[in-house]
């Protein structure tokens, strides 16, 4: 296997080149940022997936087996045209076809879509049922449906990351992991808040199943990558419990929704952020489950656990230093 990863010095594809590293692949990672991991340099060849001249000419000269298409704009940005604010979502991913296309030695390909596509509100009935509540969801609707009409000659398959979390997560290492180390994370009350979150080594694993499935078996389907659904107070309280030795801590809803309607006022007078808003505390009380039984029943339960993965998860954090 010639593995090329686009966006490998991203969380999910800095784990990905890990891995293929470690099973002694020859894999190669282009991406416009170096890698987050310095033991990866080696692997990484500065390329824009923006430049179609320039991505077809490192296809040509990896003649890569498989490719693993992960690069583009993850960030969510409200208020903006989905064409100019994520190109890179949209025509980006259309080179990449392209090179795909171009490149005679690809035996498969795996394109990076998102959850987001449909809405925590929009259960989606079918692969092509979209439901978008983000512009960053939009581009990935677009994203799903160029790589529907390129007509690639090697089979492919699109993945949908539900919330990923694990090692090189940058920003929970600045926001949630950073919250409950500090004794700050308060949980709301109340029913349980069901979210489809995933340990990024479970990702990984899916994706290796994709890659070595019969073709009948992925080729122009949909699956969702990541773990099942669960109670986000049970993540939280898991990684209270490494950090601190003790369970997260639950507020009654009143006083928390209470406390983000100060957060508004506060944001609104100071123009400055505040912890807790009301667009937060929706966001903390909303479920958003994903059909993700399909991959499970396809391919069988990850090989990770929740406390596997926390326990790796705390091992990164305290080696490569807590504070952004």
């Amino acid at each position: 296997m010639r593995l090329l990863i686009t966006g490998g010095s991203g969380f999910i594809g800095t784990n990905y080149v890990a891995f293929a590293v470690s099973q002694g692949r020859e894999v190669l990672n282009l991406d416009v940022s170096e890698p987050l991991n310095p033991d990866h340099v080696p692997c990484w060849k500065c390329c824009d997936i923006m430049d179609p001249v320039a991505l077809q000419r490192a296809f040509a000269e990896y003649r890569p087996t498989h490719v693993i298409h992960m690069a583009g704009r993850t960030e969510c940005v409200e208020h903006v045209d989905v064409h100019e604010a994520y190109d890179a979502n949209i025509t980006g991913t259309k080179n990449v076809l392209e090179a795909i296309k171009g490149t005679g030695s690809v035996d498969r390909a795996v394109i990076t879509s998102s959850q987001y596509v449909c809405g925590p509100e929009h259960y989606p009935a079918h692969d092509a049922d979209y439901g978008p509540h983000t512009v960053y969801g939009q581009s990935k609707v677009l994203t799903e449906k160029l790589t529907r009409e390129a007509e690639m000659s090697c089979p492919w398959t699109l993945v949908r990351p539900v919330n990923i979390w694990g090692p090189w997560h940058m920003r929970y290492r600045r926001e949630a992991w950073a919250v409950i180390r500090r004794g700050l994370y308060f949980h709301p009350g109340g029913k349980p808040v069901m979210r489809t979150y995933g340990y990024v080594g479970n990702v990984i694993w899916q994706i290796e199943q994709v890659l070595a499935a019969e073709h009948g078996l992925v080729d122009g389907k949909v699956f969702y990558v990541g773990d099942e659904a669960i109670d986000i107070y049970d993540w939280a309280s898991a990684f209270s419990e490494a950090i601190h030795g003790s369970v997260a801590r639950k507020i009654p809803r009143p006083l928390l929704r209470s406390i983000a309607l100060v957060g508004d006022a506060v944001t609104a007078v100071t123009g400055r952020g505040f912890p807790l808003t009301s667009s937060r505390y929706r966001s903390m009380t909303q479920d958003y489950v994903t059909p993700i039984g399909e991959t499970f029943e396809t391919f069988g339960p990850p090989p990770f656990s929740l406390e596997q993965g926390v326990d790796e998860t705390v091992k990164w954090l305290r080696a490569y230093g807590w504070e952004s």
